[in-house]
């Protein structure tokens, strides 16, 4: 995969991309929208939050257990865990599979709806990793004209 970076694009996609959001606003702004109903807004919320996108990532790779998932991320607490799990699984990103054993055994995985989030999930991450020096410049850029603006 080469990756959506912005420096990857030439002016023609860059025109094209702009042109093609441009296009989605102006046909969400013609219905009756709201950002409450907003297509993306929802699902940005959710792989913003603090865990969802390092869950998706560890059951990238195959199904996990519980106790699997809380050692491949071990700052998150069962609480989050189990929450975060209850909502990718409310979305349909991922599903739980309980075996009939004593005790039960439960396994979570991507759906298929969850595999498909992977290329534009890794796209982000490859932007974000190229990208986090420069956002942090101009952070400090920023606070520190901010200081001085007093």
């Amino acid at each position: 995969m080469t990756g959506l970076h912005a420096h990857n694009l030439r002016p023609a996609q860059d025109s094209a991309t702009k042109q093609s959001l441009a296009e989605r606003l102006q046909a969400w702004s013609s219905t009756d929208f709201t950002l409450a109903r907003c297509p993306v807004r929802g699902i940005l919320d959710r792989l913003g939050d603090k865990w969802t996108t390092l869950i998706v990532i560890v059951l990238s790779q195959r199904p996990h257990r519980f106790s699997e998932i809380q050692r491949a991320i071990p700052d998150i607490s069962k609480r989050m865990l189990t929450q975060t799990l209850r909502d990718l699984e409310r979305d349909g990103l991922i599903s739980r599979r309980v075996y009939p054993t004593k005790p039960p055994s439960v396994d979570y995985r991507l759906t298929e709806l969850g595999d498909s989030l992977l290329e534009p999930l890794s796209a982000l991450i490859a932007w974000a990793e190229t990208s986090q020096s420069r956002i942090v410049t101009a952070q400090s850029a920023f606070d520190s004209a901010g200081a001085a603006r007093g």
